[in-house]
């Protein structure tokens, strides 16, 4: 009986060891699965981690390589703004240095004096048959125009017509191949020009200058104006304002009586429509 009893117990305890063995797999088996799992989820969010990562350092390559391009441009663009401002310098530095010496001759030989019985002026060929402009209030009260030109030959003019709100009158002498002065809008603030003109009754003189501001409007007259530092008298009124290519830009008006050298001039961009109005008929252009 004791025995039997002793093997029972023995049995007993072996079904003991074998369950705790039993458990104590399990638990080991459990363990190892949940570290694993946790071990995926971890790589996994690694793995996120990682692409996100990657997706940020790619669309911050793109935007610099955009804003690289961006600044490339700006670069660009102010190196093309630095090359016109110094072509634009240049330009102007030529005009300001330029030598009239060239064009004086032929210019004066298209410039001619004016005179009335009462007054005196100058004026200039428009065409080489014949055609004169100059001011209007170089003719105020007039009788009659005698135009001398270069040579010292003198003729006298038939009045065309004439526009005082400009200051402008339009003179025709019977006489072929003139040498004639041309017209042009090319006008620079700072670039030189001479006036040509018969100042007080004396001969052909010439007298330089700058062009110190454009569209200036003067109380008292109806035109926006060319201002200049040229010194203007009486006698230049009617004549040409040229410049360094021997064109007219405008012509001489006016001085202010009460300073010295501010002159201002009718523009050439007035002057061309109002002549070929008064003619009724297209004989001046402008270059």
């Amino acid at each position: 009986m004791s025995h039997n009893n002793s093997l029972v117990r023995t049995h007993y305890y072996l079904l003991v060891l074998i369950v705790i063995l039993l458990l104590s797999q399990g638990f080991t088996i459990y363990y190892f699965v949940s570290v694993n799992d946790n071990l995926e989820r971890s790589i996994a969010v690694m793995n996120n981690s990682v692409n996100s990562l990657n997706s940020r350092l790619d669309s911050l390559e793109v935007d610099s390589q955009a804003k690289f391009s961006e600044l490339s441009d700006s670069i660009l663009n102010a190196q093309s703004s630095v090359s016109t401002l110094s072509t634009q310098f240049n330009v102007l530095k030529a005009s300001t240095s330029a030598d009239f010496s060239g064009v004086i001759d032929d210019s004066v030989s298209g410039v001619v004096s004016i005179r009335t019985n009462n007054a005196q002026g100058t004026g200039f060929f428009i065409t080489d048959d014949g055609f004169v402009v100059t001011n209007a209030h170089v003719l105020a009260n007039a009788k009659y125009a005698e135009v001398i030109d270069s040579s010292k030959v003198s003729r006298y003019a038939t009045l065309i017509g004439i526009n005082n709100l400009l200051d402008l009158a339009l003179l025709k002498v019977d006489s072929k191949n003139n040498n004639y002065l041309e017209f042009t809008n090319d006008v620079v603030i700072g670039q030189k020009v001479i006036a040509i003109g018969n100042p007080l009754g004396l001969s052909f003189s010439v007298s330089e200058g700058i062009i110190s501001a454009v569209d200036r409007s003067v109380q008292g007259y109806s035109s926006d104006y060319i201002q200049t530092d040229v010194a203007l008298n009486p006698g230049n009124s009617g004549g040409p304002l040229i410049n360094k290519d021997g064109l007219v830009v405008g012509i001489n008006n006016f001085k202010l009586s009460d300073a010295e050298n501010i002159g201002f001039a009718l523009p050439s961009r007035f002057i061309v429509p109002e002549i070929n109005l008064l003619v009724n008929d297209t004989i001046v252009f402008m270059n």
